[in-house]
């Protein structure tokens, strides 16, 4: 077997094979890398194009989602609102008629009850019929309107219950206006059974001690009874006073301390005094003089004046003070009650108690004033003048007298208002004289006591104050 010999291959011949080989292999190769990259690039935007549509078909698909899941939801919350509103309108139709239903009882209203219990009943299954929706999630398919009707529904029954409670407080009212007129029926009957019992002490029917008394037969007993009335008729006046002051809203501590400066008073009812002092000062000033304030008027002789004053009072003493006024405008005993009222009542005063001072002028005109507290006034100044006229029809004359402030306390000429003030042992020394309330007198030798409030020296006033206190 013969062998096979390899053929020469000169140099120039290998170079060529071997550039021709390179060159048929890179053209291969480019070739397949161009397509390959071409193929890979499309190959690569179409996934995209892929991935893109996906994409975009995916957030469309979550966005609907979204949109389908709120209004679902808002869908429900409404729905649940709508519940809710029928609820309370149905609470509320329930309140107005338990309310009808309790106001239909009292007093007895056989068709309101029963109105009453039907809307009871009625709304009680409407309830019943909310509560089987909720546990069955059945809803009211429109429920914007469903919300407006339970609260136009609400609002009746708000409105209902409103009116049951203002016909039970317009039942209440009435109930205490007819209380008030009762009160005020019982309230007048004891201010008439006051007054009668006020008429039966104060009326010149009290002085029938007097009668057919002869004026020798005139005893220091007589005055003390006409002085009692007197005293008594002043401290009506104080009371009038008082009542105005609180009535025109007057501070009575300023008053009273206007009138009597630098006491301590135990209680504080005994600022009264100091108003009852100041009066008994005015209608008792000048009481010494015959003529009593009366100016420019002619008295009888020493010998004849006696009897003169004697028969004043009897004149007098059995008559109302406003009838002897209206009969006698001219008389001493009208010039008097005018000379003590302006004297008396200050311009301010009345004023600011009656708002104008038609009394006032009315008095300055000559006329009296028929008013409650002109008439009050006069009564009293009628029972000083009797006094005065009973002073000079004795014999011997009674005198007045009062204490200063300031004096130690004797009981023989003294009668104290405030006994209480004794009862405290921190007391060391005798009270002194705060003023004098009422004044006394001398018939003779006998003495009528004084009337006068006691107190202690700041200090010691304090120590009672606090004692009271504790």
């Amino acid at each position: 077997m013969e062998s096979v010999k390899p053929v020469a291959v000169t140099p120039r011949k290998k170079l060529a094979r071997s550039f021709a080989k390179v060159l048929h292999v890179k053209a291969l190769i480019g070739i397949a890398s161009v397509d390959g990259l071409k193929n890979v690039i499309s190959d690569a935007n179409l996934k995209d194009e892929g991935n893109m549509g996906k994409s975009n078909k995916s957030s469309l698909n979550w966005s609907e989602s979204f949109v389908e899941d709120d209004d679902e939801e808002l869908q429900e919350r409404k729905a649940n609102e709508a519940l809710l509103a029928k609820l309370f309108a149905s609470i509320s139709i329930v309140k107005g008629a338990y309310a009808e239903l309790q106001y239909s009882q009292s007093p007895f209203d056989p068709d309101g009850i029963e109105a009453a219990d039907q809307l009871l009943v009625s709304e009680l299954k409407n309830l019943s019929e909310l509560k089987q929706c909720f546990l069955k999630k059945q809803f009211d398919p429109s429920p914007e309107t469903a919300i407006l009707e339970a609260e136009s529904k609400e609002l009746q029954g708000v409105i209902k219950t409103y009116e049951i409670m203002g016909k039970k407080l317009e039942s209440q009212v009435r109930l205490k206006d007819s209380e008030v007129i009762f009160l005020r029926e019982k309230l007048e009957e004891a201010n008439k059974r006051n007054k009668a019992i006020e008429r039966r002490l104060n009326q010149s029917g009290q002085l029938a001690v007097l009668d057919n008394v002869h004026i020798s037969g005139l005893s220091p007993s007589h005055f003390i009874s006409v002085l009692r009335h007197a005293v008594r008729s002043i401290r009506n006046f104080v009371r009038v006073i008082v009542d105005e002051m609180r009535s025109a809203d007057w501070d009575v501590d300023a008053a009273v301390n206007a009138i009597e400066q630098n006491v301590v008073y135990l209680a504080e009812d005994h600022k009264c005094f100091a108003i009852e002092a100041f009066v008994c000062r005015e209608m008792f000033d000048a009481f010494h003089f015959p003529n009593f304030s009366v100016s420019k008027e002619s008295l009888p002789d020493r010998s004849k004046r006696q009897q003169w004053f004697y028969g004043r009072f009897n004149e007098m003493k059995s008559m109302k003070a406003k009838d002897f006024l209206a009969e006698k405008p001219r008389s001493s005993f009208a010039k008097f009650c005018r000379v003590k009222y302006l004297k008396l009542v200050h311009p301010k005063m009345e004023s600011s108690f009656f708002g104008n001072m038609s009394q006032r002028n009315l008095v300055n005109a000559g006329e009296f004033p028929d008013t409650a507290f002109f008439t009050s006034f006069a009564e009293m100044a009628k029972r000083v003048w009797l006094l005065h006229c009973l002073a000079f029809s004795l014999e011997p004359q009674a005198s007045i007298f009062q204490v200063g402030k300031g004096c130690r306390f004797s009981d023989v000429y003294m009668e104290s208002v405030n006994d209480e003030i004794f009862l405290y042992s921190e007391v060391e020394s005798d009270p002194q004289v705060a003023f004098t309330v009422v004044p006394g007198f001398r018939i003779g030798k006998t003495v009528i006591q004084c009337q006068v409030y006691l107190s202690q020296h700041q200090s010691k006033a304090k120590k009672i104050t606090s004692t009271k206190q504790r």
